[in-house]
C-alpha cells in the first residue's frame, strides 16, 4: 500500500467513521476499487484509533467531567453506601455523570464478549461483499423507520442501566461491516425514544472503550505482521490513521450540528444508492465478494 492509497483510505475513513454509513464497508470497497484490495480488519480497527481519538479531543471536557465525577463518588465523596458510590439518587439528586460512567462501562459488554466470541467471522466471513451490499440498504431502511417512528424526546439523562445494555447491544451490530457503529447505536436510541442528539452524542461515547480496546488488540497483534506480503505496512497505517484523525476531528463538528435539525433521511438514500452501486460492480466483476487480504 503507497501513501497515496493509504491517504486515501485515511481520508475514507474519517469522513465516514461518525456517519452512520458504515466505515469498515467503505474502507472495504475502496481498498478494493483502488487496487489495494481489501484492508483487512486489523487495519480498520487500527485507523479507528486516529477517529477515536478526534472524539476524545471534542469531548475532552465531556471526558474529564465524567471521569472526576465517577471517581469522586466511587470514593464515597457523595455518601458510603453503595447507592451514592454508583451516582444513584439517595438523600441527593442522581450524579448523571457518574452513572454515565458506569452505563459507557455497562454498554461496552457486549461489544466486547461478541466481538472475542465471532472473530473470525468478523474477519473473514462478514467482509463478504454480498452480505455487506444487504447490510447497507437493510439497515439503512431501517434507520429511516426508526427515525419516523422515534418520539425524539428523551435526553441523555434519562439513561437507565437497561437502555444501557440495550445501547450496547444496538452497537455490537457493527461488527458486521455495512451496519455502522453509530448507525446502529442511534437506530436504537431513535427506538428508546432518545432525541438525535441524544442519541448521537451517546455512541461517539459508548464507542470509546470498545474502539480502542480492538484498535490496541489488532494493533498489539499485527505487530509483527507490519510490511509482510499479504499487510499494509506500518507507515501507511500510521498515515491513514493520522489523515482519519484530523478529517474526523471535523465530521464530528458538522454531523452534530446536522443531527440537531435534519432528519437522517439523507444517510438512508445514500446507503441504499451505495449497496446498489456495490451490486452492480459486483455482477460487472469490478469487484470481487470474498475478502482478500490487502498489498503491503
Amino acid at each position: 500500500m503507497g501513501a497515496g492509497e493509504a491517504i486515501l483510505l485515511g481520508l475514507v475513513q474519517g469522513l465516514t467513521e461518525f456517519l452512520p454509513v458504515s466505515s469498515s464497508a467503505h474502507l472495504r470497497i475502496v481498498g478494493e476499487l483502488i487496487g489495494s484490495s481489501d484492508p483487512g480488519a486489523a487495519f480498520t480497527a487500527i485507523t479507528q484509533l486516529g477517529t477515536e481519538s478526534a472524539v476524545i479531543l471534542y469531548f475532552r471536557r465531556d471526558i474529564a467531567r465524567i471521569c472526576s465525577a465517577w471517581w469522586s463518588a466511587v470514593r464515597g465523596d457523595r455518601g458510603p453506601d453503595w447507592r451514592s458510590r454508583a451516582g444513584l439518587p439517595n438523600d441527593r439528586p442522581a450524579d448523571h455523570d457518574a452513572l454515565m460512567a458506569w452505563f459507557i462501562a455497562l454498554g461496552s459488554v457486549p461489544i466486547v464478549v461478541l466481538g472475542l466470541l465471532f472473530q473470525d467471522a468478523i474477519e473473514q466471513t462478514f467482509r463478504n461483499l454480498w452480505l455487506i451490499a444487504l447490510t447497507l440498504a437493510g439497515f439503512g431502511l431501517f434507520l429511516g423507520w426508526a427515525d419516523r417512528r422515534g418520539a425524539h424526546a428523551r435526553p441523555l439523562d434519562d439513561l437507565t442501566p437497561k437502555d444501557a445494555i440495550k445501547f450496547g447491544l444496538w452497537q455490537s451490530l457493527a461488527l458486521i461491516p455495512g451496519v455502522s457503529r453509530s448507525g446502529g447505536t442511534i437506530t436504537g436510541g431513535l427506538l428508546m425514544g432518545y432525541t438525535r442528539e441524544a442519541a448521537a452524542r451517546y455512541s461517539f461515547l459508548l464507542a470509546i472503550p470498545a474502539v480502542f480496546g480492538s484498535g490496541l488488540f489488532q494493533l498489539a497483534k499485527s505487530a509483527g505482521d507490519f510490511g509482510h506480503a499479504g499487510t499494509p505496512g506500518f507507515g501507511a497505517t500510521l498515515l491513514a490513521t493520522v489523515i482519519a484523525f484530523f478529517v474526523g476531528y471535523l465530521v464530528i463538528i458538522v454531523f452534530l450540528k446536522i443531527v440537531s435539525t435534519f432528519s437522517y433521511a439523507p444517510f438512508v438514500w445514500y446507503r441504499v444508492g451505495l449497496a446498489v452501486l456495490v451490486v452492480l460492480l459486483l455482477l460487472t466483476g469490478v469487484l470481487d465478494a470474498s475478502s482478500a487480504p490487502a498489498n503491503a
